[in-house]
């Protein structure tokens, strides 16, 4: 049945349970790019057995029993991010610069008795570091033949009657297809619907169209560690830190289709715009040790316990479509709104950290999470029963792995040359489409240090490959390679007092 007048729709705010908290969401949250000081970065972020360092009160709060004065630092941040898509053949790229503070701290050295016995020195600390950067630009274009994301919402509504599909929950964005003149019963029928392509499936499908989406996300998770560390003999250190997380996400995108022939019914182009905002605040617990069994050689442990999130979610869609020269501007579902838990999962941290004399120091270390571990659930008397399900797609589809940081330090007088690579495992389980992702960083740096003075400066590459599917139909998927860089410059200002 055609619709004769334009309506904004008044849908309950269950209306997109179905699309909100999904395993993306858990993922995102979960994984940790440490961030630091212009000397962490450049070696690789692998500082769990160094310490020494304001970035070790968000990694290993043992580190902070290494300081023997007190210290401020400063690291403003450059961000940098390009993507290259390839969709049917068509490369397209984006890019977008974003400047931040990257991270920030300051030690207080509470006690030290100048002895080599007993609790040398015992210190306090707080620092901010932004862990991860979720600024990114997408733009993915070409020619589809095959489908359309309205054979998807076609498919997703199919035995539902189109004078019920207002009150379904499960079909607010096809709802919009439906009252735009994008989807329509097939002729005989008002619960099988056919397309604009098919003439509402009177004719076999003309897909001859472009194609694209723009995808763009902004926020961060900046973590703020407040830290208690101690030096016991040279030889113990031992360190707690509690961490308060605050997550930003903003995530936008347009699905646009434009045919390229006059078809029957009329269609010429639509536009969809989906955007979901996430907000919240989670806190966690890191206990630290570093041992030095013999004077150049230091061991590292910690332990980072499961993160307990509350998080805000808004979110909501709009369509803009031209069919037969009727266009509908604006028509968009009411915002939805959602509050909930999400539990990340523990990690921990072993690390070997070897010093050469005064020539230099070479650090590495591994990293075990387990990010089917993550969890969703509800706040006070909230009813809503759907995260049983999509926790069990959590731990269906996410698994345990590896993370491992190398870095090393070479000294020249007054001068400092660093390394550092990172490998950060494979989240997703073997079947999933995203089975090959993982993570690699590859980063340099230098420092100058006098005698309470230090301004250092890295550069920190991450590069990864992802596929990212548009939508799915019972005979297509249709997908885009995309590869991206994250290019990280970073510069530290030090200053150390209390001697």
């Amino acid at each position: 049945m055609k619709k004769t007048a334009l309506i904004i729709l008044a849908l309950i705010s269950a209306l997109n349970a179905g699309i909100a908290q999904n395993v993306d969401d858990a993922l995102r949250y979960s994984q940790i790019f440490y961030n630091g000081t212009a000397r962490f970065m450049s070696m690789g972020g692998a500082f769990t057995a160094l310490g020494g360092d304001i970035s070790s009160l968000n990694q290993n709060p043992a580190g902070i029993g290494v300081f023997r004065s007190s210290e401020i630092s400063v690291s403003p941040q450059l961000f940098n991010f390009r993507s290259q898509s390839n969709f049917n053949g068509n490369n397209t790229e984006d890019f977008l610069y974003d400047f931040n503070l990257g991270n920030a701290g300051i030690v207080l050295n509470l006690k030290n008795n100048q002895s080599t016995t007993g609790l040398v020195t015992l210190n306090f600390g707080y620092s901010y570091s932004r862990n991860n950067n979720f600024n990114e630009s997408i733009n993915i274009d070409g020619k589809s033949e095959g489908s359309s994301l309205l054979d998807h919402w076609a498919e997703k509504i199919d035995g539902i009657v189109d004078t019920l599909l207002e009150d379904n929950i499960e079909a607010a964005d096809a709802y919009l297809g439906w009252y735009t003149w994008l989807l329509d019963p097939v002729y005989g029928t008002n619960d099988t619907y056919g397309t604009v392509y098919t003439n509402y499936g009177s004719y076999p499908a003309d897909y001859d169209k472009n194609m694209s989406r723009v995808i763009t996300n902004t926020g961060y998770t900046g973590e703020h560690a407040i830290s208690l560390g101690g030096n016991f003999s040279n030889k113990l250190y031992l360190g707690a830190t509690l961490g308060i997380t605050r997550l930003e996400y903003e995530s936008t995108y347009q699905h646009s289709e434009k045919s390229d022939s006059m078809l029957v019914s009329g269609f010429t182009d639509f536009n969809y715009t989906y955007y979901y905002r996430n907000w919240g605040t989670g806190y966690s617990l890191k206990l630290g040790i570093i041992y030095k069994p013999v004077e150049p050689l230091r061991l590292g442990f910690t332990f980072n316990s499961p993160g307990m999130f509350l998080i805000n979610e808004y979110l909501n869609d709009n369509i803009v479509s031209n069919v037969d020269g009727k266009v509908e501007d604006e028509l968009e579902n009411k915002a939805s709104w959602f509050k909930y838990w999400l539990r990340t999962p523990f990690r921990a941290t072993i690390g070997v950290a070897y010093q050469v004399k005064k020539l230099g120091v070479v650090s590495a270390e591994y990293e075990f999470v387990d990010y089917g571990m993550a969890r969703f659930s509800v706040v006070g008397d909230d009813d809503y029963t759907g995260y049983p399900k999509k926790n069990q797609e959590i731990k269906s589809t996410l698994k345990s792995t590896g993370n491992i940081r190398v870095g090393a330090e070479a000294r020249l007088n007054r001068l400092y040359f660093r390394g550092g690579y990172g490998y950060y495992g494979k989240a997703y389980k073997t079947g999933d489409v995203n089975q090959d992702i993982c993570y690699n960083s590859y980063s340099g740096g230098i420092g100058f240090r006098e005698q309470n003075i230090n301004v250092d400066f890295g550069f920190t590459r991450f590069s990864y490959p992802e596929k990212y599917i548009l939508y799915k139909t019972s005979f297509e998927a249709p997908s885009s390679d995309i590869d991206i860089a994250r290019n990280i410059f970073t510069i530290s200002f030090g200053y150390k007092f209390g001697y």
